[in-house]
């Protein structure tokens, strides 16, 4: 670690955080960094309740000048301290060692998928044939995805964006609003944007492991979707009765109690191909009805599910990537907010955060999780790199 500087990880990452809109000397560490590590690239994570992003993207770009670098607003960070809120984190990866290329993909609600998939395919081909010969046998690709929380078009957009990366694995995060539901904000190279998603294509001779891990378990109690607006994602009916009322029938509370505790507590998976996956609950809107962070639709059949030892199952997931990889150098998370609100519930935050403080942890609270094809909820997806360093890897 440098003074006041950041984690520099043995794999030449540096991580650096503020929760100071008018810290200047911020910026001044970022700057050190980017010249300390030769930085080709950065991430950024924000708290957009306290970072404005224009003020956000001229910042860096004079602390920073010419680098390229891609961000999105939050439902919370994943910092050196834990899980937090209303905090700025920038990441930067070593030239040297990363090589990196973004796009931004835009109108996702009208792209269809052809257009995103002859898009996505085409950059791919232009990154692979940009690279040196030799790096196709000693560095591995992956591709990050920030997407547009509130764009309604998660899956279609992860679909085929994994469509046109073909071999190259996705993962990656939807950004958020700090739960007010309004707007999300993606920036790259200081272009602002919405209802989009930013790819960002990676190889690095760094070994990684992309991973996930979720900590629900299925009851016997089932709900029928019988009416639904699907572009909207919301769901007026379960079982022919209002939605917000049976699903607070069903899981024994008053619906005037409804809350993202309550969704957190107890979220509604849908199986698919023998496993399940979440179908999160976002709020209980004015009519009783109930808007969905993934996509829903007239026939579904969803099944009540319990959150079941986060603690475990994710300390679990973490010792099983370390024995994959020989140790963990540094973890690019992507961590659900519904997962923090339920840790925060069942007073396991302080254990959480200790488990990301030991993995070295840095990310962001999503509205969403990307995972290879799928759009998931209620998720912990992220990418781990090895402790090697960039030189004894690239040997």
């Amino acid at each position: 670690m440098q003074p006041n500087g950041g984690i520099d990880q043995a794999c030449g990452i540096v991580a650096l955080e503020c929760d100071d809109p008018h810290d200047a000397c911020f910026w001044t560490r970022v700057a050190e960094a980017r010249m300390r590590v030769g930085a080709g690239f950065a991430l950024g994570f924000f708290s957009s309740s306290r970072f404005a992003a224009g003020p956000l993207g001229a910042a860096l770009a004079d602390a920073c000048p010419g680098l390229r670098y891609a961000a999105c607003s939050t439902a919370g960070e994943i910092t050196r301290a834990g899980v937090s809120e209303g905090n700025l984190v920038v990441i930067l990866f070593p030239a040297a060692s990363f090589r990196i290329e973004a796009l931004c993909v835009r109108d996702l609600r009208n792209a269809g998928m052809e257009r995103i998939v002859a898009q996505v395919s085409e950059a791919k081909r232009t990154f692979i044939a940009a690279g040196a010969p030799e790096t196709e046998t000693s560095a591995s690709r992956f591709a990050l995805c920030l997407i547009d929380g509130l764009s309604f078009a998660e899956e279609a957009a992860t679909a085929a964006l994994h469509w046109g990366l073909d071999d190259v694995p996705l993962l990656g995060g939807s950004a958020g609003d700090d739960m007010r539901f309004g707007a999300t904000t993606l920036i790259l190279d200081g272009e602002p944007a919405s209802d989009a998603a930013i790819l960002i294509l990676v190889e690095t001779p760094v070994p990684f492991h992309i991973f996930k891990t979720d900590n629900f378990v299925p009851t016997p109690n089932k709900l029928v979707v019988t009416r639904s607006d699907p572009d909207r994602r919301i769901v007026h009916e379960f079982n022919a009765a209002p939605a917000g009322s049976e699903y607070a029938r069903v899981i024994g509370i008053d619906p005037g109690s409804l809350s993202p505790m309550s969704f957190a507590s107890h979220p509604l998976v849908v199986r698919v191909g023998g496993e399940y996956y979440c179908r999160s609950v976002q709020k209980m809107n004015g009519d009783g009805s109930l808007s969905f962070f993934c996509a829903i639709d007239d026939g579904i059949v969803m099944t009540v599910a319990e959150p079941a030892g986060m603690t475990r199952t994710t300390r679990a997931a973490f010792d099983a990537v370390r024995e994959r990889i020989g140790g963990i150098d540094f973890v690019l998370g992507f961590d659900c907010v519904l997962r923090r609100i339920d840790a925060r519930n069942r007073q396991v935050t302080h254990r959480i955060a200790e488990i990301y403080r030991d993995n070295n942890v840095i990310g962001f609270n999503t509205y969403g999780e990307q995972y290879l094809s799928m759009h998931l909820n209620q998720t912990f997806t992220g990418i781990a790199f090895g402790p090697g360093t960039a030189r004894e890897a690239g040997a």
